[in-house]
């Protein structure tokens, strides 16, 4: 999303905040596969990048201008770092669902980490 540069938490957004758009889908795909060219938007609403270590979907929905953008993130291995890159490279901030916090390497790493053992904690070995 479009979220204010000078919030250093969630709850540091003014209620009153109107985020803008992300900008045309087109040109939003475009700077995606400069980050990841293997990236597959088949779909232009719901693209998909596979990779050894992780698989990303983008739901952009089905608007010309995109407001926002939600990653499903699937796997491990470099998936964090390749996130704080696009993010970097599209000058953008996220929120991190898992922590209900800014996205940051560390943080998002960390509960990356977490999610991954989450099924070890809950689920009895059959």
């Amino acid at each position: 999303m479009d979220l204010p540069r000078d919030a250093a938490s969630v709850s540091d957004i003014p209620d009153d905040f109107e985020p803008q758009p992300l900008g045309n889908r087109v040109d939003l795909i475009d700077a995606i596969r400069e980050a990841a060219p293997s990236v597959d938007f088949s779909d232009p609403s719901w693209g998909e990048l596979v990779t050894p270590d992780f698989v990303i979907e983008f739901n952009m929905g089905r608007e010309e201008v995109v407001d926002s953008m939600m990653l499903h993130v699937r796997g491990g291995g470099s998936v964090v770092d390749f996130i704080d890159t696009l993010l970097t490279h599209l000058g953008r901030r996220a929120i991190d669902c898992s922590e209900g916090e800014f996205f940051g390497s560390a943080t998002s790493g960390e509960s990356l980490r977490a999610w991954q053992q989450y099924p070890d904690r809950v689920i009895e070995p059959t």
